[in-house]
Parts: structure tokens; C-alpha cells; sequence
């Protein structure tokens, strides 16, 4: 049995992630059925469905397609400078998603359109399905690979039959994960002036005021991440493909891509160009330009103050409150210790603009003095990243015994002591990545940070996204710059370790 503390600190993010279901259960039956039906048969929600699954519905097809070629040619193939272009694949994910949507909307405002938004939100995206994918291609046997080819089939064939199979639950997971993304989406739609729910749930609440239509938008949107969200859980649970044979696994023979060859190389050019080259070659533009307006950069300090303290205090609030779920899913078998688990996991399906509302609801209601107080910021943050964390402590969590603690108890340790004095030691690097992760992901949040943050509280991201509203492209330039120049590094590190031992979750 858990012991009353660790029970107690678990119930802490148990009840933080339940608040947005309560919100939505209080807001939709305060409606009515009349209300409901009201808003569900606007034409406008309409429009919103079928805007939000066309547009998560394309980026997820077209990010799995490239970043599932991509994988396969810098694994598989002898395609020339596999090494280098194995890690410029990934760098997209160093650029927001925000980021590089103000980038394009600031060349040409054709790019503020539908297929604007799938074009770039696809470019932003396809790494996190080109990285599982390519550490399953380094993981899985190529026995199977080697049968199909002694049996005369070809390279597509091959791919089709023998390893499709092995690396779908990558595929899978990274294209839920890209799937619920793009329904939370908030930031970059809402500077490509692409209408979607979030972007409604967020225009009702902040420019109309009115919180009915923002909740009953919230549960339609709640309709279409849940199903994602419980994907995302079930393939987290799944089992590996097994492998044939013992020991490493064997390395695989690249195939030869012959004439093929010049135009995969201008392929992986032009990703990297339109994926890459214009972002960057935008920011340094407007930088350059920034003399002309040169708005932002009095803001530019508070602004790096505010990201950091927000950043920091959130990582650190975050990782607390996921110790204990961890902790309690590891170490004990039971109903509590699975809803501690897959509650998180379920909430983060959800955008944060619902998780703002929700935040903002019960605080109005329970405790006013919170709202429009850095605490509550905090708090939606770590619903928002609870799952982030949890998968960061959740491997150094298991490398520990579990009858460290009994022994420490049996000389005297009280159970938070022992928990304390030598569990916690075990764990400190696994928390320190978790920390790392949480400020990396928290630095870049926008959606939460515009409803939530006190006034006169500004950050890196939200300054971007007020200055582009404002078509203030110089001015957003610097704060961009500084976003994309402190995701770098962290993005490099992670693709290197998930590359380098494989590791698909």
C-alpha cells in the first residue's frame, strides 16, 4: 500500500488535471439543451469542424509521408551526407510553429490562407514523426528486410511487407502526437488567419467576452483531441515488434538509390530550404530592417525576464507535482496509481486555450485572489507538461530498487525520509532532464501564457504574436530570433540521444 504522503502529493495533480472536465461538465449543462443544440447547429461551428479536421487531417497525412521517407532514406539508403542531413531533418523543430508562420504570413499574405497553414504547419511538423521513425528503423531486424529480398522483391516491396510493419507503432505515435497538435494549434493560425475552434474558443473569451460560446466550442473541441489523446496512450502501452535473433541488432545493408540519387539529394535540399532557409532567411531581414520600427526592443529585457522566470518556476512546479505520479505508477499497482498515470496523458490531448478557460473559471468562482496571479499561470502550465515530465522521470525512476525505501524505513526512515535521503538522489537526473524539457516547452507556450499571464507580465512568445497581430514584423524579428536561438541547442542534444539509442515511447 502507498503511504499517506505519497497518496496525498499524487492527489495534487490528480485534482489540478480534473478542473478542465469539471469546467466543461459545469459550463455545458449550465447552457441547457436549448443552448447546446443553439451553438452545435450555427453554421459558423460548422465551418470551425470542418476548418480544424482538414487542416489536422492534412498535416498529419503529409507529415507522415515526409518524415516517413525522410527516415527511411537516412537509414536505409546510401543517400550521400546521411550523417548531416540525419540532423538538419530535425532542426525544424527549433523553430515554433508561431515562428515560422510569421516568417512566411510576413512575405506575402497568400500564405494566410488554408494551404498556407497545411504547407507550413506540415513543415514544422514532420520531425516529430521523421524521429520515432528513424530510431524504429535502427532498432527493428533487418532479417526480414533480407528474406524479401532473397525472394526477389524490390526496394518498395521490401518497405511495404517487410518493414512497414515493424515501424507502424512509430509511425503511429508520432502521427497522433502531430494529430493533436494540430487540433490545440493556437499560435500559428491564429497569425495565419486560418479560422479554427481554438482560434474561435480564444476570440470568444478575449475579443466577445463571452465565455457560453467559448465553453460549448471547448466541447466539440474536447470531441475531437480525446480520441488522439487515448491513440497516443494506447500505443504508449503497446509492445515492442519482437526482434529475431539475440544480442544488437544486425546492421542493415543500404540500398542503392542509383539514379535516383540527384533527385533525393534536391529533394532533401528543398525541405531543408523552405523548412529552414526561409525562416531564418526571413528573421535575418527583419532584424536587419529593425531600425525602421524598432518597437520591440524596449521590451526586449522584460520580455526575456519574464520567460525566464515563467519558464523556471513552471519546470520546477511541473516536475514536482510529476514526481509522485510517477513514484505512485511505478512502484504500486492499483485504480489510483493507474488514473495518476493516464489522467495526465488524457488532459494533455486537450489545446491550452481550453485549459486557460478552465483555470480561469474556477478561480473567478473559488478563489478570486488567483486570478491574474503568476500562480495560476503556473498551475495551467503543469497540466499542460505533466506527461512531458512524467516520461522524463519515468526511466530513472525504474532503474531504482524498489526495496531501497523498505530498508531505510527499517532503520528508523519515516516514509517521506526515506523517500527523501534515497530515493530522490537516485532520481536527480532524470528530474534535472525533466527540468530542462519543461523550460524548453514552457519558454515557447503561448495559448496559456495570453489568458493567464498578470498584467503587465509579458514574454519571448507573446511579443511575437502581438507585434505580428500588429503586422509589426521588425519589431516581432528579435524576440523570434531569441526563441528559435534558445530551442536550438536543446533540440540538437534530444535528436542525438533518441537517434543514438533508439528509443521509441
Amino acid at each position: 500500500m502507498p503511504s499517506l504522503w505519497l497518496v496525498g502529493a499524487a492527489l495534487v495533480p490528480v485534482g489540478l488535471t480534473v478542473l478542465p472536465l469539471i469546467y466543461v461538465v459545469i459550463r455545458t449543462s449550465q447552457a441547457g439543451v436549448a443552448g447546446i443544440l443553439s451553438e452545435l447547429l450555427r453554421e459558423r461551428t460548422f465551418t470551425l469542424l470542418v476548418n480544424t479536421v482538414v487542416l489536422a487531417v492534412s498535416v498529419t497525412m503529409a507529415a507522415g509521408v515526409i518524415g516517413t521517407a525522410v527516415a527511411w532514406c537516412v537509414e536505409r539508403s546510401d543517400l550521400p551526407g546521411r550523417r548531416w542531413w540525419r540532423v538538419m531533418a530535425a532542426l525544424p523543430l527549433a523553430v515554433p510553429a508561431f515562428v515560422s508562420s510569421y516568417a512566411w504570413s510576413s512575405i506575402d499574405v497568400m500564405f494566410q490562407s488554408m494551404a498556407g497553414a497545411i504547407l507550413i504547419l506540415t513543415l514544422s511538423s514532420y520531425p516529430l514523426i521523421y524521429l520515432p521513425v528513424a530510431a524504429a528503423l535502427r532498432s527493428v531486424d533487418s532479417s526480414f528486410e533480407d528474406v524479401s529480398r532473397s525472394l526477389g522483391h524490390g526496394a518498395w516491396p521490401t518497405f511495404a511487407r517487410a518493414l512497414m510493419p515493424q515501424i507502424l507503432p512509430a509511425l503511429g505515435s508520432g502521427a497522433l502526437l502531430v494529430l493533436g497538435h494540430m487540433l490545440a494549434e493556437f499560435g500559428a493560425l491564429s497569425m495565419l488567419r486560418v479560422q479554427t475552434f481554438t482560434t474561435a474558443i480564444f476570440e470568444s473569451y478575449e475579443l466577445q467576452f463571452d465565455s457560453s460560446s467559448a465553453a460549448l466550442q471547448s466541447v466539440v473541441l474536447m470531441a475531437l483531441c480525446l480520441p488522439a489523446a487515448y491513440g497516443e496512450i494506447r500505443l504508449r502501452a503497446g509492445k515492442r515488434v519482437a526482434r529475431v535473433g539475440r544480442g544488437s541488432a544486425r546492421t542493415a545493408i543500404p540500398v542503392a538509390l542509383g539514379r535516383v540519387t540527384p533527385f533525393a539529394l534536391a529533394g532533401f535540399g528543398f525541405l531543408a530550404v523552405i523548412a529552414l532557409g526561409v525562416p531564418f532567411a526571413t528573421l535575418a531581414y527583419w532584424l536587419a530592417q529593425g531600425h525602421s520600427i524598432g518597437g520591440g526592443y524596449a521590451d526586449l529585457w522584460p520580455a526575456i525576464q519574464g520567460s525566464v522566470a515563467l519558464s523556471m518556476s513552471g519546470a520546477v512546479l511541473t516536475s514536482l507535482l510529476a514526481v509522485p505520479l510517477v513514484l505512485l505508477a511505478v512502484r504500486y499497482r492499483g485504480r489510483l496509481s493507474l488514473l495518476a498515470d493516464r489522467l495526465p496523458y488524457i488532459i494533455h490531448g486537450l489545446p491550452g486555450v481550453v485549459i486557460a478557460l478552465a483555470f480561469v473559471f474556477m478561480s473567478i468562482h473559488l478563489v478570486p485572489r488567483l486570478y491574474q496571479s503568476s500562480l495560476l499561470l503556473l498551475c495551467a502550465y503543469a497540466v499542460l507538461f505533466l506527461p512531458l515530465a512524467q516520461s522524463s522521470l519515468r526511466a530513472s525512476m525504474e532503474l531504482v530498487s524498489p526495496q531501497m525505501e523498505p530498508i531505510a524505513r527499517s532503520l528508523g526512515r519515516r516514509p517521506l525520509q526515506a523517500f527523501l535521503s534515497v530515493t530522490l538522489p537516485n532520481i536527480a537526473p532524470g528530474i534535472g532532464a525533466a527540468l530542462a524539457l519543461m523550460m524548453l516547452e514552457i519558454v515557447r507556450e503561448l495559448t496559456a501564457t495570453l489568458m493567464l499571464a498578470p498584467t503587465g507580465v509579458i514574454t519571448l512568445a507573446t511579443e511575437v504574436w502581438s507585434h505580428t497581430s500588429d503586422a509589426e514584423y521588425a519589431a516581432a524579428a528579435p524576440f523570434a530570433a531569441l526563441l528559435v536561438i534558445m530551442s536550438i541547442a536543446p533540440v540538437y542534444l534530444f535528436t542525438q540521444r533518441l537517434l543514438r539509442y533508439g528509443e521509441v515511447r
